[in-house]
């Protein structure tokens, strides 16, 4: 079994005092051997820790020992390094940025489907199943179906649904890595008047930790922002390494054959 632990974890809560909780966080993590990035704002926290599993436990539960935080979740995986050069504990305005005011995922929100009812509901055929990862990330793995946004950033998400101009009947299926992105973009959807919307509880990591592969409807691996890239079906790291050029994910022996770089930086190299 591989050696180091790797918790990804968010709760939107509000923290009208998440500027103090910066240094005790960042203490707590030193004292534990844990590395990773936390975001700290207003509404609540986001990051992914990884380190020795007693040390990534105890800053679990230091969080959790603040009543705000008593229920938050977090999803595990396993790596063989610690996948982070450094810890970064961060303060920003929103814990995921869609730069749209009045979103609360807290008092709006789409409907929770949990990965065993997932693969039923995204195969029905009057449902839109939008993936709201970047497009980097989509085009290492998805959901068999999936539509793809295009964006560069999830803050580009509104302007691509503004542009589908979808009937607000039209039930909406949407998913991200480990839930966070998928539940404010519900949040917005609802606020846009959308009937029916619905996004996968725990994201594509819980999905993948409890649907068996010959069961599964993903496709492909799945990127996660560390230094392993990518993840499989089974949570291990994956097949693919950083393009040494732009740092999108790039399969390995792609990588060895093309002096590290992925096709995007292949076609736009200058000639000669």
């Amino acid at each position: 079994m591989a050696t180091f632990l790797v918790a990804a974890l968010y709760k939107f809560e509000p923290l009208p005092d998440f500027e103090a909780l910066r240094a005790p966080l960042r203490t707590r993590c030193e004292a534990a051997g844990v590395r990773g990035t936390l975001l700290l704002a207003s509404e609540g926290i986001n990051g992914t820790i990884a380190g020795p599993p007693a040390g990534v436990l105890a800053v679990l539960e230091w969080l959790r020992s603040d009543p705000r935080l008593a229920d938050l979740e977090h999803k595990e995986s396993w790596s063989d390094d610690i996948p982070f050069a450094s810890l970064k504990v961060r303060l920003k305005k929103e814990i995921v940025s869609l730069r749209q005011p009045g979103i609360d995922p807290r008092a709006e929100v789409g409907t929770y489907v949990p990965p065993a009812e997932w693969n039923e509901l995204i195969q029905r055929p009057d449902v839109l199943l939008v993936d709201t990862r970047n497009d980097y990330e989509v085009e290492l793995g998805s959901f068999e179906g999936a539509v793809d946004p295009g964006t560069g950033s999830f803050s580009e998400l509104p302007g691509w649904l503004a542009r589908q101009e979808l009937d607000r009947r039209t039930p909406v299926a949407m998913f991200c890595t480990g839930g966070i992105r998928c539940e404010k973009a519900t949040a917005y959807l609802l606020q846009q008047g959308f009937e029916n919307v619905f996004h996968l509880q725990g994201g594509i990591l819980k999905y993948l930790e409890e649907i068996p592969e010959a069961e599964s409807l993903w496709r492909g691996e799945c990127y996660v922002f560390d230094q392993r890239v990518t993840v499989d079906h089974q949570l291990a790291r994956g097949r693919h390494v950083f393009c040494v050029e732009c740092g999108r994910g790039v399969e390995r022996c792609e990588s060895e054959a093309h002096a590290g770089l992925c096709r995007h930086c292949r076609t736009s190299a200058p000639v000669g």
